[in-house]
């Protein structure tokens, strides 16, 4: 992978666009303590959320980006995953535009909507895009989730052109992980920002602890 960030000059900080996935993201989810605690972020209400409609999500996903005042860092889970690699395959089919107002992407816990998915509804948005994503990309996963393997999520990293990051055991990354700020998750957060924000610092559970501070570059894995 071989982005790099295309707003570093960008005077404007970044938004932080949130992208749930199936059923919305509730309390206790990280996504929903982002939007409360970090300054810029929001959600994009896709709609539709218990019965997704691949065009539906993107267009609406293009909408809010285009409406952004500033540079855009996408924070999607889950289904929200593939509505930003749909959205980038229809909308930068080129490759990075000039001045793209996305700078970058973290996807956590896409799930497998090709192989074997574990709900009919994901299959909506497959067959999952083959080309690189046109900006920095990071895919999260965890060695306990129930949607995707590690053994597919380094695929996925490759087809995408995303580095993949070891999130532990996490599950599927939501609320039933119980991760509260999830700081891990804002480290790597931090990574696609040009201005990281500040974070406390913890360990993966399942990984082991630093002894001094947690590096997220230990936890790159190879696509």
């Amino acid at each position: 992978m071989a982005h790099e960030i295309n707003a570093l000059n960008d005077t404007t900080p970044p938004v932080i666009l949130t992208v749930p996935g199936l059923g919305n993201s509730g309390p206790g989810h990280w996504q929903t303590t982002w939007e409360a605690r970090l300054p810029r972020c929001r959600r994009v209400d896709l709609g539709l959320w218990e019965d997704p409609h691949r065009n539906t999500w993107v267009n609406k996903l293009n909408l809010a980006i285009q409406r952004a005042e500033g540079p855009v860092v996408l924070a999607a889970h889950s289904l929200g995953c593939l509505a930003v690699a749909w959205w980038a395959e229809y909308e930068q089919p080129g490759g990075v535009i000039e001045g793209g107002k996305v700078i970058g992407a973290l996807l956590v816990a896409p799930p497998d909507v090709e192989e074997r998915p574990l709900d009919r509804r994901l299959t909506r948005f497959a067959p999952v895009p083959e080309a690189a994503l046109p900006f920095p990309s990071i895919l999260v996963a965890s060695r306990n989730d129930p949607y995707l393997t590690m053994a597919q999520a380094r695929r996925l990293a490759r087809r995408w052109g995303a580095r993949l990051a070891d999130a532990g055991e996490a599950g599927y990354i939501n609320a039933a992980s119980e991760l509260g700020d999830w700081a891990f998750g804002r480290l790597l957060l931090n990574t696609l920002l040009p201005q990281p924000l500040p974070v406390v610092q913890d360990t993966p559970r399942g990984l082991p602890a630093a002894r001094d501070e947690f590096d997220p570059a230990l936890v790159w894995q190879r696509a």
